[in-house]
């Protein structure tokens, strides 16, 4: 049922220094017909505060917005498609622009918080569940369409629809549109850039699970051998004594004492160092801690010695939960992986996990799912922007994706796109950062702002600044700069301010 009464919506739009005038209902968007669409939902929302239906603490609540039609879409490209969109479009002061949201983890869900924020920006803004319902893989059994789906293709639907949608009720399409996503969203967002270049303007690819296949592999390898051997287990206390312990050793590195690794690339930390002789006290590790530890930055590998993934950085250990032994099995994301996706069996024991036939499993069976291909030169061609970030901190619960996949990744882009890729192609990495913010560091940081101008007027993202806030006021900035170059500090004035700063090549 359509509601919002009659809601016919005059739009006065300044863009490009003309008014423009478009008239729309929000219900005549419940009779548009597109192909292999069926409009659910075309509901005007007042301003102010809205919450969704549904039950329960955690149905999110959202206050202050302004007006909106909300429209609800469910999507089927194929016979087992079932892809839900939803499209928010501001009533008044649309800035003319589209900015579509990534999604977390396995998906499943509208990503609802993050269209209210692009919403309270002025933005048209979509978000999809990527197929299915829930935030397990367990979709994938029995359904191979339902995995393209989360692989590629509900995004790029989502895209294509939301842009008809938008250009049908302003009367005009987008000037811009752009993606953002972190995590599993920058993998989708890697993966629109591969696949489909002419969806957007502008890409943001944060932390980018984008080898999420061999991610989960190297994971629940790590995780496997940790539940399997107790002694293994490093208690979170012992991990802030390995951290204490890199930062000892490296953080003047950069020239500064700041509990920031600007480069982790230069520490050189040995956990054996840490070693107990004797007994197990609070102050040392065992000799299986420190494997376990050794095991944290160490990549996996076949036995060919080809690389299935990195392992993590120095600096970052306080995050890494994954050592702790602290749940009764891997993360599940990573059984799920296995279990839905490669082994197609609710019954698969994460015990029996083989990294070299497992691996192998899953390439075979959903190597789809991965955004790996480093020829982006379509992307390229239509004038797109690609913005990648990652923090060198990365590697905490529910993330633990490696930063140096994405320094990976942006390297085999240079490799088979030549090296001179730096006016549409550009990898921050960003210090202390942990998976998607957070952490110990300066992480606060306007993405898209950044991105705007250098697809829009032409300006590069030779150095953005970073902030870090605690009770509500920025105690430092710093220079995030362009990989490979490094904030390097002047020698000269508070090193809390990024004034003091420059990005320079070590």
């Amino acid at each position: 049922m359509v509601t919002g009464g009659s809601c016919a919506v005059l739009l006065a739009l300044m863009m490009d220094g003309h008014a423009l005038t478009a008239a729309a209902s929000c219900e005549s968007m419940s009779s548009l017909a597109l192909s292999n669409t069926s409009i659910t939902l075309a509901q005007m929302v007042p301003a102010g505060g809205f919450t969704l239906p549904g039950t329960g603490p955690a149905v999110p609540q959202f206050s202050q917005l302004p007006a909106f039609c909300r429209v609800a879409a469910t999507l089927t490209p194929s016979s087992n498609s079932d892809i839900r969109i939803e499209v928010w479009l501001p009533a008044v002061d649309w800035n003319g622009k589209f900015q579509a949201v990534g999604n977390g983890g396995w998906a499943g869900v509208i990503s609802y918080g993050a269209l209210a924020s692009a919403l309270q920006e002025g933005y048209a803004t979509a978000s999809t569940d990527t197929g299915h319902t829930g935030a397990n893989a367990s979709f994938a059994i029995g359904h191979p369409e339902k995995v393209i789906d989360f692989a590629y293709r509900a995004v790029h639907e989502m895209a294509v629809k939301s842009k008809a949608i938008i250009a049908a009720f302003y009367d005009r399409a987008p000037r811009f549109s752009y993606w953002t996503g972190c995590s599993t969203g920058g993998r989708q967002a890697l993966m629109e850039a591969q696949r489909y270049p002419e969806d957007f303007d502008g890409i943001i690819a944060g932390a980018p699970a984008n080898n999420q296949t061999q991610l989960c592999a190297w994971r629940i390898a790590v995780e496997t051998k940790i539940l399997q051997e107790p002694a293994s287990v490093v208690p979170r206390a012992k991990l802030a004594l390995v951290n204490r312990a890199v930062l000892a050793a490296c953080d003047a590195l950069d020239g500064v004492t700041d509990a920031l690794l600007m480069d982790p690339h230069e520490c050189h930390f040995d956990p054996a160092t840490l070693l107990c002789r004797g007994g197990d006290r609070d102050d040392c590790l065992t000799a299986p801690q420190v494997e376990a530890v050794k095991m944290g930055y160490t990549p996996a590998r076949r036995k060919t010695g080809e690389l299935i993934y990195p392992g993590l950085v120095p600096g970052g250990e306080m995050g890494w939960a994954m050592l702790t032994g602290a749940n009764p099995e891997p993360g599940a994301i990573d059984v799920g992986m296995f279990r839905y996706v490669a082994h197609e069996d609710p019954a698969w024991d994460w015990r029996t996990f083989d990294l070299e036939r497992d691996t192998s499993l899953i390439d075979k069976k959903a190597g789809f799912i991965d955004a790996v291909n480093p020829d982006l030169s379509a992307f390229r061609a239509r004038g797109g922007k690609l913005l990648i970030y990652h923090g060198w901190n990365d590697g905490g619960s529910g993330g633990a994706i490696s930063p140096q996949n994405s320094v990976n990744y942006y390297s085999s882009v240079l490799t088979r796109m030549g090296s001179q890729q730096q006016d549409w192609l550009r990898l921050f990495m960003v210090p202390g950062m942990a998976h998607c913010g957070g952490g110990s560091g300066p992480n606060q940081v306007n993405w898209m702002a950044a991105l705007e101008r250098w697809r829009e007027s032409g300006i590069a993202p030779d150095q953005l600044i970073a902030s870090r806030v605690s009770d509500n006021r920025v105690n430092m900035t710093r220079p995030i700069c362009p990989y490979p170059q490094v904030a390097t500090y002047n020698g000269v004035g508070s090193t809390n301010d990024a004034a003091n700063f420059a990005c320079k090549m070590r």
